[in-house]
């Protein structure tokens, strides 16, 4: 065999080898965060809380973590960081490349994370309330429950009652209770302006499991009547 024939030969196989190798990683890229392929074991989550944000992407160290963007008031998911370098930016779908805003936490293994996006842009107040989801056990038959109040007119504080009994009391905007613990069963959660015996908001029926963890959160303005109005919901942390 001539060399010319034998290096005819040997590309073919290094052209063949490097387009396998090519379809390997266009797979591999397709695929989403869901598992822990990074080994951090980080669970991160992102709520948009922000009505006139629009929708927007999570970068982290520069990098979209996220395929779709997150829009408001959307149901959030917790997903497996792939790095833990910063920054954690916001950046809007509407601009691409421009970020509204940019977080330097550090990340733990083993935690879970959320980020919740809250205020609003019109009067420049938008921010991040960032928190940590895990935490120890609840007692056995207990499990164990937060509030965050997200909600901008809810600055002179929110109460929850937990199937009448006050749980949470005086809760200012922006900030997170400490976990408690509640027996098992199912409970109406009812939010109300600290003073107040006006409900602005019942959750019913929600149903706390033996070692489980919750974090329940308002948001949106008891000024409006649109989507952008109050409302709450809560998240299984665990």
């Amino acid at each position: 065999m001539s060399s010319a024939n034998r290096g005819n030969k040997f590309t073919r196989i290094f052209l063949f080898i490097g387009a396998i190798l090519l379809a390997i990683n266009i797979i591999g890229c397709g695929k989403s965060s869901s598992t822990n392929a990074s080994g951090l074991n980080i669970e991160y989550e992102v709520l948009n809380l922000c009505p006139d944000i629009g929708p927007f992407y999570l970068y982290v160290n520069n990098v979209k973590a996220n395929s779709s963007p997150y829009i408001f008031a959307a149901t959030p998911a917790y997903f497996y960081v792939s790095s833990i370098a910063v920054p954690y930016q916001i950046r809007t779908a509407l601009v691409p490349g421009t970020t509204v805003l940019s977080r330097s936490d550090v990340l733990n293994s083993n935690v879970k994370y959320s980020l919740f996006v809250v205020g609003d842009m019109v009067n420049k107040s938008e921010k991040t309330i960032f928190t940590i989801d895990t935490a120890s056990a609840p007692a056995s038959g207990r499990g164990k429950v937060r509030f965050i109040d997200a909600s901008p007119t809810g600055t002179t504080g929110l109460d929850v009652y937990a199937n009448g009994t006050a749980a949470f009391t005086k809760v200012v905007y922006p900030t997170v209770s400490d976990f408690i613990e509640l027996p098992v069963g199912n409970y109406d959660f009812q939010i109300n302006t600290t003073g107040s015996s006006s409900v602005l908001k019942t959750l019913s029926s929600v149903t706390i499991q033996d070692g489980r963890i919750y974090t329940i959160y308002a948001y949106g303005y008891t000024s409006r009547i649109d989507t952008a109005a109050f409302n709450a919901s809560y998240i299984v942390n665990k």
